[in-house]
């Protein structure tokens, strides 16, 4: 395995997390919700009388932060390494994880091991072994 020191970026990526988890401790503080975007979306698409605004302005920020960030410089550009076949089986199978897990990575692995939620503990876990092994059948048992 080889490092690409040209793409670390500890500093950058150390501000994003602390913006990150000032975000999340705020609205959980100010309006005692979880950042999770799958709970975040999906209170959106079944909306509760009252509870449409923030949740329109915290996916509004999600799409806009890009576009904004766009405006200043030239946004990275992502190498994805699979076909559409293999993104959509992901993407369906992220899906059903999230609903089976009640949870998205964010709102487990982000705010629920920062509350030191048992359940989050165990889903993160659960997130990182299921990738550990993806990445090591698809690299090395497949060849993909």
């Amino acid at each position: 395995m080889t490092i690409d020191w040209n793409a670390f970026s500890p500093w950058p990526s150390f501000a994003g997390g602390i913006v990150i988890g000032i975000a999340a401790a705020m609205l959980i503080l100010l309006n005692g919700r979880i950042a999770g975007i799958s709970g975040v979306l999906g209170g959106l698409l079944a909306p509760v009388r009252g509870d449409r605004a923030w949740r329109a302005a915290f996916i509004a920020g999600l799409v806009g932060a890009p576009l904004l960030y766009a405006l200043f410089s030239e946004l990275p550009r992502p190498q994805i390494d699979s076909g559409y076949a293999g993104l959509i089986a992901a993407g369906l199978l992220v899906g059903v994880g999230t609903r089976y897990g009640s949870g998205c990575t964010s709102g487990h692995g982000v705010c629920g091991i920062s509350r030191l939620s048992p359940r989050s503990l165990i889903a993160t876990a659960t997130f990182m072994a299921a990738g550990f092994v993806t990445v090591y059948i698809a690299r090395h048992l497949i060849g993909a």
